[in-house]
């Protein structure tokens, strides 16, 4: 099985990237391996549709992402099937959770979409430009980190530890990088 960890959101406001940064996190900070399985991590940034090519080339998605949710508290993490989304969840914390969910209704559409599951978390900051992420959304993702660990060990994958690098450092190099 082909696994993709597709991290989304805008690196520029804030907590809005926590996707982004949380995918090009765990990439770094580990080494995986499976002898039955393939494990793919892609920034997929705010481009929602354009994705759908890179989608559907996979046998399984985990996406990771900001979300919102009724009675739900900044840094608050959720871990649901796409098919069973809780009534609480809203999508409404930013612009681009509401195209990334759109595109994968339109994946459903055309049966292009691979089972899913989401790996999200509230936003306290989306519209600032900063790479500084709230402290709220910094401890948030330890949990998202785990639960997506967690996750992958489930679907079989094992895993070490290569680095100790943490979130607000990748964000950091976020804007370092060459282009």
């Amino acid at each position: 099985m082909r696994v993709l960890v597709l991290g989304i959101g805008n690196v520029m406001f804030s907590d809005e990237g926590v996707g982004v940064h949380l995918c090009r996190l765990v990439e770094q900070k580990y080494a995986f391996s499976s002898e039955q399985h393939s494990l793919h991590f892609v920034d997929g940034g705010t481009l929602a549709q354009r994705l759908i090519p890179v989608i559907a080339e996979y046998d399984y998605l985990i996406v990771l992402d900001c979300v919102d949710a009724n009675d739900g508290k900044i840094g608050d993490v959720y871990f649901f099937d796409f098919d069973n989304v809780p009534e609480s969840i809203s999508w409404q914390g930013s612009a681009h959770e509401i195209e990334m969910l759109q595109t994968l209704k339109m994946m459903d559409m055309v049966g292009d979409r691979p089972p899913t599951k989401i790996v999200g978390i509230i936003p306290e900051v989306v519209n600032d430009t900063t790479l500084q992420m709230t402290p709220s959304v910094i401890k948030g993702s330890e949990v998202m980190e785990k639960t997506l660990l967690k996750h992958l060990e489930e679907l079989g994958f094992s895993y070490k530890k290569m680095s100790d690098i943490g979130i607000q450092e990748v964000a950091d190099a976020s804007c370092k990088e060459d282009r």
